[in-house]
């Protein structure tokens, strides 16, 4: 299916370029995780995920790469420090994330620094 047909009712020229990012790298390396995240992303913004990092806490290792295919929350508490990739953050899941040693990354980021998506956790 091209992606231009799939994207068709998105506006963001920022979220197709990500999509299509996404379709290319899972394409370039053999890689399914990337492909699941651009069909999320494809969706409805209504679907999308919204995880609270309170979530992040109780399923999350130490250490994790986590991926969420939509927003990240500030509600609850976080004491692990992960890597947590999204399409965006709240100010407070920023400041909570960060502030135990944790890193908050754009997807693009998480793919340039893990192609093979190796070790990485869809959350939401």
């Amino acid at each position: 299916m091209k992606v231009e047909r799939l994207t068709k009712r998105k506006t963001n020229p920022n979220l197709i370029k990500l999509i299509e990012f996404l379709f290319k790298a899972s394409a370039e390396n053999n890689v399914k995780i990337w492909k699941d995240i651009a069909e999320r992303l494809v969706r409805p913004k209504r679907l999308y995920a919204e995880v609270n990092v309170s979530k992040i806490q109780r399923y999350a290792n130490e250490g994790e790469m986590i991926v969420v295919p939509g927003k990240v929350l500030g509600g609850g508490k976080i004491s692990k420090p992960v890597k947590v990739a999204a399409l965006s953050f709240s100010e407070s899941a920023k400041r909570k994330i960060e502030s135990v040693g944790g890193r908050c990354l754009s997807i693009v980021e998480l793919v340039e620094m893990n192609p093979e998506g190796s070790g990485v956790r869809i959350m939401g």
